[in-house]
Order: C-alpha cells, then structure tokens, then sequence
C-alpha cells in the first residue's frame, strides 16, 4: 500500500511540473533557492534555480513566449553509503519552454505549452535517456479584474510529461477565488493556498505543495549488484509563505514549512525502486525574487 501512495505522489508530482513551468509564464524572471535537510543526518539536498522569459505580442490579446529554465541540484550525501555517491552529487535539469497564447472570446484564453527538457548529471555526452518532453493545453477563465464580488480564476488543461512514465495526458484543474479584500483561496496542484493580503506590499500564506526532481544518471551505478540509472525525489510539504512586492512586478518570496512524504529514490531503467536515500520527513525551505508581468 505505501509503494502504491508513493506512485501516486510522484506521478502527480511529475505530471505537475508541466503546469507549474505554464503558470511560470507569468513569470519574465526568477532565481530560487531551495534547501532540504535529512532528518538526523549530515545529508542535505540544495537546488539553485534560473528562469526567463521572453514575450513577443503576435497580435491583440495574443503572445508567443520564449523561454528557458535551469535547475543545479546539488546532493551532498555524507552518510556512509554501500556505493559510490560521487555520480550522484550535481544533476542537471534544463527547459527550453515554447509557449502560445491567444483570447479566445471575452471570458476564455487558450494557451499551449511544449517544454524540451534536459535532466541528467550532464558527466558524458548526451544521449536520448537525457532527454524528455513536456507540455500541456490549457483554457483559463480569468474573471479575477472584473466587477463582481468575488473573482476567480479556472484553469481547465490536459498536460503530458515523459517523466511521469505516463503514455497518455493527464487531466488538470486549478481553481483561484478572491474571497474579500484580505483573503484569497487557490485549490490545484502542484500547489494549493490560503493568502492573507495585509496590505499591497505584504501577504502571507498557508500552503499544502509539490516539489522534487527527476534525472538521469549518465554514469549507472551498482547499488547491492543491481544498475541503477535514474534518480528521484517526491516531496509532499505543508507550511507558510511570505511576499514582498518591491513593486507590482518585482516580488521577494520565501517558503518555510516541514515535508509530510518524502521519497528520495534510486531507480532502475525501468524506474522500478533500487535504493532509498531518504524518506524521513524534515525542514523544507524556498526562497528567491521574481520578475512578473
């Protein structure tokens, strides 16, 4: 039962990075910081993060988006481990994101997405295990400027992702509502929230998310005389978030919380579990400045 819980989270975990780069969209610019301890241990896992994009109106209410994104993991593993760690310390996960989007009438916009990615330790040549493909179809009702007493926003999509294992598109469904003046809701994955606006500079949130990786090791390796050539980490995470807007586009953020599943995990070429690094839940941290329209 618990190997079937574990599945579901990283297939969700997967799938919705598709949608977390396309709400990034929004984003022009971004660097990130992120650090995850392992519980009693001198183990700890460091992510460095760049994205940018670059908008290019096509016509009235129409955008073509160029963009790209790199992620350096860097996995110190201290502890003493029945094989050898040195492959495994820097992974690689680099996004090229092509995206359209156009207002298909006065209440929907269409967009599409489709994000080459590379994820690997990047130590050899690379090779087509290297490489994956992501994207996703997206109509979004955005009511959150109009004159009504509550606005919202829907996002109603199909996503694919190579990573996920997965043969065939997922559904996805995000739901955002501006309860009152102070208050707002947001109901999806990879992440869902309570905000609290004290004012147009300062907010804060409660939040249940997402987060992780998954890589090719260029280098396999042996772990108790089986291969392993792919490694991933599944985090389910609840905690608070703070922003500070500097402006209306320029935004100071930072995530605090403690993870509630966590499942580091080298895989074999069949992504079948070959060896847990960790899956003691611990302290999680995201912090970093964006950029946004």
């Amino acid at each position: 039962m618990k190997k079937t819980q574990t599945k579901i989270l990283l297939t969700l975990l997967l799938f919705s990075f598709c949608f977390s780069a396309s709400a990034q969209l929004t984003d022009l610019a971004r660097l990130e910081y992120s650090f995850i301890p392992k519980g009693k241990s001198e183990d700890q896992y460091t992510r460095l993060r760049a994205l940018l994009n670059f908008p290019i109106k096509t016509k009235e209410d129409s955008y073509l988006i160029f963009g790209g994104e790199y992620n350096r993991i860097i996995l110190n593993l201290e502890d003493n481990y029945p094989f050898d760690t040195e492959p495994l310390k820097t992974l690689n996960v680099i996004d090229l994101n092509i995206g359209y989007t156009f207002k298909w009438n006065e209440n929907w916009r269409v967009g599409a997405k489709i994000t080459p990615r590379i994820a690997s330790t990047l130590t050899q040549k690379i090779t087509s295990d290297d490489l994956f493909l992501n994207g996703g179809v997206y109509a979004i009702k955005d009511r959150r400027d109009a004159d009504i007493k509550r606005p919202y926003r829907l996002i109603l999509g199909l996503t694919y992702n190579t990573t996920a294992g997965m043969p065939f598109p997922l559904p996805f469904v995000n739901y955002f509502r501006q309860v009152n003046e102070n208050w707002s809701l947001s109901l999806g994955v990879p992440k869902s929230n309570a905000t609290y606006y004290f004012n147009d500079k300062h907010s804060l949130e409660a939040f249940v998310g997402l987060d992780g990786y998954f890589a090719h090791l260029q280098r396999p390796t042996s772990v108790l005389g089986k291969q392993v050539d792919n490694i991933s980490l599944s985090v389910a995470v609840f905690g608070l978030g703070y922003d500070y807007n500097f402006t209306d586009h320029l935004v100071l953020y930072t995530y605090a919380g403690c993870t509630f599943m966590m499942n580091n995990v080298l895989r074999d070429k069949d992504r079948n579990d070959v060896y847990t690094l960790d899956k003691t839940n611990t302290f999680y941290l995201r912090t970093g400045l964006k950029f946004k329209i």
